[in-house]
C-alpha cells in the first residue's frame, strides 16, 4: 500500500460515526453527478459502475440501522426505494435519466438532516461550566 493510500485509511479510521456517515453520503451524491455525466457521454460502463457503487453504499447505509430506534424503520423504507429506484436507473438509462438527479435530491436531504443532527448531538454534550458557592 503507497503512502497516500495509508494516510486517507488512517484519516477514514480517525474520524468520527457521524463523520464517516457523511462521507458516504457524499461520495454517494458524487458517484451520481458522475453517473449522470456518463450517461450524456455514453459511457455506460462507468454509468453502471457509479450506479453499482451508490447502491452498495445505500445496501450499507440499510445495514447499519440501529433498528431498536423508531426512525431507522422510516430511513430503511427510504432506502429500500432508492435502491430500487437505483435499478430502475440503471435498466431504463435515458428514459429514466431524470430520476438520477430525484435520488440525488433525496440522498442530500438526508445528509443535510444527518449533518444537523450531529450537530446538535455535539452541542448538547459540552459541559457546562457551574459555579461552585460556598
Amino acid at each position: 500500500m503507497n503512502g497516500y493510500n495509508q494516510y486517507k485509511e488512517k484519516s477514514i479510521y480517525s474520524m468520527s460515526g457521524a463523520e464517516q456517515l457523511l462521507l458516504l453520503f457524499d461520495e454517494a451524491i458524487k458517484r451520481l453527478i458522475r453517473a449522470e455525466n456518463s450517461l450524456k457521454e455514453n459511457n455506460y460502463d462507468d454509468f453502471e459502475d457509479c450506479l453499482l457503487r451508490v447502491s452498495r453504499i445505500v445496501r450499507y447505509l440499510t445495514d447499519i440501522l440501529d433498528l431498536e430506534q423508531p426512525i431507522s424503520w422510516d430511513l430503511r423504507r427510504i432506502y429500500d426505494f432508492l435502491i430500487f429506484d437505483l435499478s430502475r436507473v440503471k435498466a431504463g438509462r435515458h428514459r429514466r435519466q431524470d430520476e438520477i438527479g430525484r435520488i440525488r435530491h433525496i440522498l442530500s436531504e438526508l445528509r443535510e438532516g444527518f449533518d444537523g443532527a450531529s450537530r446538535k448531538v455535539k452541542d448538547l454534550h459540552i459541559a457546562k461550566v457551574s459555579e461552585v458557592r460556598g
